[in-house]
Formats: structure tokens, C-alpha cells, sequence
């Protein structure tokens, strides 16, 4: 049986994924599948880089506002969404873009899920209790005790994968990273060409730094505000994403508006640099420069689909 052709084009935040995107998906005649863990949150625009209306209307994007900012949200549900997505997008005969930075995303739909064993609802609100009392750098310090590579591969401030990883572990008596490996990712439903974007550190601080003030300009703090006046807890997990954790110290007060948005270019620069790393682990992956490739990823990529 042949398996459907997708084009993913992935990369670190700030790398030009999105403009690319846009460009190619209109060139191929593609609709974009987002697999961004920040953009499925409605209401998560300025401070997500999300496409703007416009951007909509001249390529339809999917996965995207999927669920509440206090909703919880993993990468199983992520799959089956993305998954009915890229169905619909075939079905009507067009050619499928998959476009964003969450590593753990990209791997589940091309590569699926490993069967580990379904949440446990109590412990996972006494991990989350425990969160907020200890702190998530204790909580990940625990994790790298039970699961080194898990902890590992998991960033001290990722405390959706921190519990998760937490809540395996200790239901089951073996880690998350043995049921992963185990699993070994090996399943291949997608005929997939892989981009990824990638810049000099330096070139890539410098457009985290200048979208960062430009989300500050576009209202990144007046979005939280407005997110916390409809009642979103300050512990939601959209309020946890990059940026918006830094935007709500300022609003509570607890940082100045220079120093949250310092604050979130560090932040940012972290996120990217994990990002890469992640990404660097990824098989298959063909890295371009978005803007000194720009001819030979579009090239690359109509010969990819043109062989369909």
C-alpha cells in the first residue's frame, strides 16, 4: 500500500518557519497542519506567533485553538488531531504542510505513540500539588532520579512532560523512556520529507530579541491581562508557555516591563536552544537556511510531491 506523501518543516522558534510556510503551501497548492504545543490554545495569539486572519484566508491551517488556555492538552490528543487533519487534506486531493517547532508533535505523527499505560487522575493532581509546593525544578531533580534519560530529554520547565513522566514511572515501576524505547517509534504511516530550518545562533538571538519586542508592541501584556480577567488561573497551562509566564510576572506586579521582556528573550533563547537539540537527534532531517535555501527547499519539495 502506498503511503500518503506529507512535507513537514520544522525547526527552532524564530528560524522563519511560518513565512516560508506560507510561501511553499501556496506554491504546492498545501494546506499547513500546525504542530505548535502553544498554538492549539485559543486566545494564545500574539504571544504564539499564531497566523493571523490574513495569513488564514490565503492558506487554510489546521490544529490550531483546539482547546482552552486551562485545558490540559498531550500529545496523544495532538496525534488524532492531526491525523484527522491531514485525512481531510488528502481527501479533498490536496498536499499536506506540517509546520512548527514542538519536537514530541512532529515524532508522534510521523512516527507514532508508544503505548504507555493511560493518566492516573489522582496522582497526577497530587504531582501537580507537589509542583506547586516544591517547585518544578525540584520535581525535575526527582524525575532524574527515577528516569535519568527522561529527565534528560525534558526541559526543567516543562511541567506537563516533568508530571507525565513522573506519574509513568511510578504507576507502572518502569520509566517513561523504557516504554518509549520499547516502543522505538518505529511505526511510518507518512511517506515524509523532513525540512529543517536552521540559522547561526547569533542571526537566530537576534530575531528572538526583535519578536519579542515586537510582540510587546503588538500587545503580548494586554493578552494576558485579558486572559486572566476571563478567569484563566495564573497556573493554567497556557499561561505556562514561553513568554506568557514572563508577561504574567509583569502584570502581577512582580516584574517591570523591561525585565519581563528580558526575561522572555532568555527564555525564548533556552526554548530555542532545546529545540535544536531535539531536533538535532531526529533522523532524516535535511537542514536549509530559510533564507540562502529559500530555492532549494521549494525545489526539494516539488520534486518530493511531484513523485506522488
Amino acid at each position: 500500500m502506498t503511503r500518503p506523501r506529507v512535507v513537514c518543516l520544522v525547526g527552532p522558534t524564530a528560524t522563519g518557519k511560518s513565512a516560508l510556510a506560507l510561501e511553499l503551501a501556496e506554491r504546492i497548492g498545501a494546506e499547513i497542519v500546525s504542530a505548535d504545543s502553544r498554538q492549539i490554545y485559543r486566545a494564545l495569539d500574539v504571544g504564539t506567533a499564531k497566523p493571523t486572519a490574513a495569513e488564514r484566508a490565503r492558506v487554510p491551517h489546521h490544529c490550531l485553538d483546539l482547546v482552552d488556555a486551562d485545558a490540559v492538552f498531550d500529545a496523544a490528543r495532538f496525534r488524532a488531531a492531526a491525523n484527522a487533519a491531514i485525512a481531510d487534506v488528502l481527501a479533498r486531493r490536496r498536499r499536506v504542510l506540517v509546520v512548527g517547532g514542538t519536537g514530541l508533535y512532529i515524532r508522534v505523527v510521523l512516527h507514532g505513540l508508544c503505548d504507555a499505560p493511560p493518566r492516573v487522575p489522582e496522582l497526577r493532581a497530587a504531582l501537580g500539588r507537589k509542583v506547586a509546593e516544591r517547585g518544578l525544578a525540584a520535581m525535575h531533580r526527582g524525575l532524574a532520579a527515577l528516569d535519568p534519560e527522561a529527565a534528560r530529554r525534558i526541559g526543567p520547565r516543562d511541567a506537563v512532560r516533568v508530571v507525565r513522566a513522573l506519574e509513568v514511572g511510578l504507576t507502572t515501576g518502569m520509566p517513561l523512556s523504557a516504554w518509549q524505547a520499547r516502543h522505538g517509534f518505529a511505526e511510518t504511516p507518512y511517506n515524509a520529507l523532513v525540512i529543517g530550518l536552521t540559522r547561526p545562533k547569533g542571526e537566530l538571538e537576534a530575531r528572538i530579541a526583535d519578536r519579542a519586542r515586537a510582540m510587546l508592541a503588538a500587545g503580548f501584556l494586554d493578552e494576558v491581562r485579558a486572559l486572566r480577567a476571563r478567569g484563566v488561573d495564573a497556573a493554567a497551562p497556557g499561561l505556562r508557555a514561553v513568554g506568557y509566564r514572563e508577561m504574567l510576572a509583569c502584570v502581577e506586579g512582580r516584574l517591570d516591563v523591561d525585565a519581563a521582556l528580558a526575561a522572555t528573550v532568555l527564555a525564548t533563547r533556552q526554548f530555542a536552544k532545546r529545540q535544536r537539540t531535539w531536533f538535532r537527534r531526529e533522523p532524516d532531517i535535511r537542514w536549509r537556511h530559510p533564507d540562502n535555501d529559500r530555492d532549494v527547499v521549494a525545489s526539494e519539495i516539488e520534486a518530493f510531491v511531484g513523485a506522488a
